[in-house]
C-alpha cells in the first residue's frame, strides 16, 4: 500500500486546512488509518485516528475540538480537516494504516506511511 499526503501549506494563526491522504489500493479500505505530526526537533506525535468503518474517531487533546478526521473508502481516501489553527501546529504531517481494523495513538501499530506533508501556521 502506498500513501499520498497532500494539502499542506502556509496558513495564518486562525486559518484552516484541509489534508487529504490517498491510498493506492483498497486494502486500506479495511484498516485503521491515522493522522501523526512531527515539529523540528521533536518526536513524532498521534494527531488524529479513524477506524476502517469511519465511524470512530479519536484525537489527541490538543486538537480535539479543531481538527475533524473523516475517510472515503470507495475513493481510498482520508482527510483531516483543521480550523483554528495555532503556530504550535507546525509539522510535517503524515498519513498511516494500521496494521488492524481499528486506529490507536500508538505509532508502532501502524504499518505504511505517507511521505509527508507540510503544515506552517504563523503568528
Amino acid at each position: 500500500v502506498q500513501l499520498q499526503a497532500s494539502g499542506g501549506g502556509l496558513v495564518q494563526a486562525g486559518g484552516s486546512l484541509r489534508l487529504s491522504c490517498a491510498a493506492s489500493r483498497r486494502t486500506s479500505s479495511n484498516n485503521g488509518m491515522a493522522w501523526f505530526r512531527q515539529a523540528p526537533g521533536k518526536a513524532r506525535e498521534f494527531v488524529a485516528s479513524i477506524n476502517w468503518t469511519g465511524r470512530t474517531t479519536s484525537y489527541a487533546d490538543s486538537v480535539k475540538g479543531r481538527f475533524t478526521i473523516s475517510r472515503d473508502n470507495a475513493k481510498n481516501m482520508m482527510s483531516l480537516q483543521m480550523n483554528s489553527l495555532e503556530p504550535e501546529d507546525t509539522a510535517v504531517y503524515y498519513c498511516a494504516t494500521a496494521r488492524s481494523s481499528y486506529g490507536s495513538s500508538d505509532v508502532t501499530d501502524y504499518r505504511y506511511w505517507g511521505q509527508g506533508t507540510e503544515v506552517t501556521v504563523s503568528s
